[in-house]
Parts: C-alpha cells; sequence; structure tokens
C-alpha cells in the first residue's frame, strides 16, 4: 500500500508541474524602456502598440482577456505588432522613446490619456502611427478597430524604412 501512495503522491505531483506549466498564457508586459521595445520594434518592422490601462478597471481586463491576450497567443500578430501596457497615474519608472527616465504615470499624462483603455499604435520613433482608441466602445466592431490600427503603424513602419533606404 505504501508502494501505491508513493506512485499516487509522485503522479499527481507530476500532473499539477505539467498543467501549471501548461496553463501560462502569454500575457501582454508592462514597458519598462520603450527605447527598447522601439529597437526591438525597429528591428522586427513592426510598430509597438502600448495599452494605457488603470488598476481595478474592468474595461481594461475585458480588453486583456478578450482581444490582447488572444492576440498575444496568435503567432500572425507577433509578425504585424509588439504589445506593450502602461498603467496610467502608476510611479513606476519608465525609459521614454527618447531614453529619458520618466514614469508609466507621467508617460500617459504625456501623451493626454485621460480614460482607461486606451490603445495607442506607435512607430518606433515613438510617434502616433494611427488614431488612438479610446475606451472599450462597440465590442463587436473592436477587432477590427485593433486591426486597423496596427494596418496604419505597419503602413508608417514600411514609409519610414523605405525612406530611410532611399536616404
Amino acid at each position: 500500500m505504501m508502494k501505491f501512495t508513493t506512485l499516487f503522491l509522485l503522479g499527481i505531483l507530476a500532473w499539477t508541474g505539467l498543467t501549471s506549466a501548461r496553463a501560462e498564457t502569454p500575457s501582454v508586459p508592462y514597458s519598462t524602456n520603450l527605447q527598447a521595445d522601439a529597437a526591438l520594434a525597429k528591428s522586427r518592422g513592426v510598430p509597438i502598440m502600448v495599452m494605457f490601462g488603470s488598476l481595478h478597471c474592468p474595461y481594461c481586463e475585458r480588453l486583456l482577456n478578450e482581444f490582447l491576450l488572444p492576440m498575444q497567443r496568435n503567432p500572425e500578430y507577433a509578425k504585424k505588432v509588439l504589445m506593450r501596457r502602461i498603467e496610467v497615474g502608476s510611479s513606476q519608472s519608465l525609459i521614454d522613446f527618447n531614453g529619458k527616465p520618466t514614469t508609466q504615470g507621467a508617460f500617459a499624462k504625456l501623451h493626454r490619456i485621460g480614460l482607461s483603455p486606451t490603445v495607442v499604435v506607435f512607430d518606433y520613433r515613438g510617434n502616433p502611427a494611427a488614431e488612438p482608441l479610446i475606451g472599450l466602445g462597440t465590442v463587436d466592431y473592436y477587432g477590427a478597430f485593433l486591426d486597423d490600427a496596427i494596418d496604419a503603424g505597419l503602413a508608417k513602419v514600411a514609409s519610414a524604412r523605405s525612406t530611410q533606404r532611399l536616404n
């Protein structure tokens, strides 16, 4: 009986370890260094999509769970956009696109983010590449709005790259 119990417990521990590894889902990381994010985005030829959110914001959670996390799991989006988060009102340190130290809250304020969530697509120079998506709005069309903003960002990044090649 002791051997069975030991095997049973080892089996449970192994299963628990496997399921927790499987349960890890991609997340949209908070940015700590937008200059480094921009360098990565430039090397990949993609824009940076930033979700400005706040703690305890049910709309932010819905945006993450219904749109951004599924996009993060989809390898096609990895080829199209670099996703990051910034918390409005946070004193968390952040390096801005120009390499200057600031906070997430100050960066949000600089970009006049007043409502959470707001999604802004930036080119790798830190310029907005599309109209911001403010609030969650019409959920039925929100995925299309995100795709349009990403496509506008891709077009702006491609234009900047072709201009650089000509110079």
